[in-house]
């Protein structure tokens, strides 16, 4: 965590450099007040700037701390920590697709294979149009029914290889 924490002490951003709109701050302050400890509220807070700007700029990592009366390094700790904060920037649709040991088993191979044709991308980039982004995530919670993903936040259970396409044209 040190490296961590001296990493971004030496980072060039400062809170100066990057500005929460008022929406932003007035947001986290009010979700600042629903905690004893303000470093409670730093996932809310950084899930306020991602749904505003579809991901967390390293100078918000800043800003965050400073309304939350915390070190950089604890907000940026939180940020990496989830996978679902995103620190650098991502398709108007995020497809998250499990590769777990029961979506294994179930196929996600083959879910995987047909998404990496048919957006001409690998897992961790985004489509040269930025429509899609295609990220891995351990478990979704559906080891019942898998193979899954998500798309978004919209949740698609025992998928084959033929459900992809259509699944993905409903994605503009």
């Amino acid at each position: 965590m040190n490296d961590q924490k001296n990493h971004l002490e030496g980072m060039a951003i400062t809170p100066s450099d990057f500005v929460l709109s008022a929406e932003e701050q007035a947001a986290i302050e009010q979700e600042k007040q629903h905690y004893e400890d303000a470093r409670a509220a730093t996932i809310e807070a950084l899930k306020i700037v991602q749904k505003k700007r579809g991901w967390v700029p390293d100078g918000a990592i800043y800003a965050i701390a400073e309304i939350l009366a915390i070190p950089a390094s604890d907000v940026e700790g939180v940020a990496t920590f989830y996978s679902q904060i995103f620190r650098r920037p991502v398709g108007r649709h995020v497809i998250r697709y499990c590769d777990s040991v029961v979506c294994y088993i179930t196929g996600y191979q083959e879910i995987q294979t047909v998404l990496e044709k048919k957006l001409s991308i690998k897992p961790g980039q985004t489509t040269t149009d930025g429509r899609f982004t295609l990220l891995p995530t351990c478990c979704l919670g559906n080891c019942d029914k898998g193979p899954t993903m998500m798309i978004d936040e919209d949740t698609h259970s025992y998928l084959k290889p033929e459900d992809i396409e259509p699944l993905l044209e409903r994605y503009p």
